[in-house]
């Protein structure tokens, strides 16, 4: 074990105690939670912060979260769980399965196939948990 290591084993451990003092529940957090730290707001909530609201004549939330799709898909969609909370919310903000999925294979010419790949299959995860809950 190096210096580096030690180092980081250290950290982690004081962060599950820190995280411990605030919330016992997040003790035994694991990250494939995430998601539940951030519940998907409701299509209202949507257009208030990142809609409407803030720009009358401008994007709608909608429109707006597909571009954060666009984005991340392009960047390689590294970040699993904030990208599926992405799909969830522009889902709740009225775009199809058939939008997301179109945005997402438009950006494999700026990202590349393995992005759009990545991209397609986390968003076909949260498809498939949406359609498990509908049932």
């Amino acid at each position: 074990m190096n210096d580096f290591t030690k180092y980081l084993e250290q950290m982690m451990e004081q962060g599950t105690k820190m995280a411990a003092s605030f919330n016992p529940a997040l003790e035994t957090f694991q990250m494939p939670d995430f998601s539940k730290l951030m519940p998907t707001m409701t299509a209202e909530q949507m257009e208030i912060f990142w809609g409407n609201g803030f720009n009358k004549d401008g994007l709608d939330a909608k429109t707006r979260f597909l571009v954060i799709l666009a984005g991340q898909t392009v960047l390689g969609a590294q970040a699993e769980e904030p990208f599926k909370v992405t799909v969830r919310h522009a889902l709740e903000a009225g775009a199809t399965q058939q939008q997301i999925a179109q945005t997402i294979y438009q950006m494999s010419m700026l990202g590349g196939l393995p992005a759009m790949s990545k991209a397609l299959g986390l968003a076909t995860q949260v498809f498939a948990e949406k359609q498990e809950d509908s049932a």
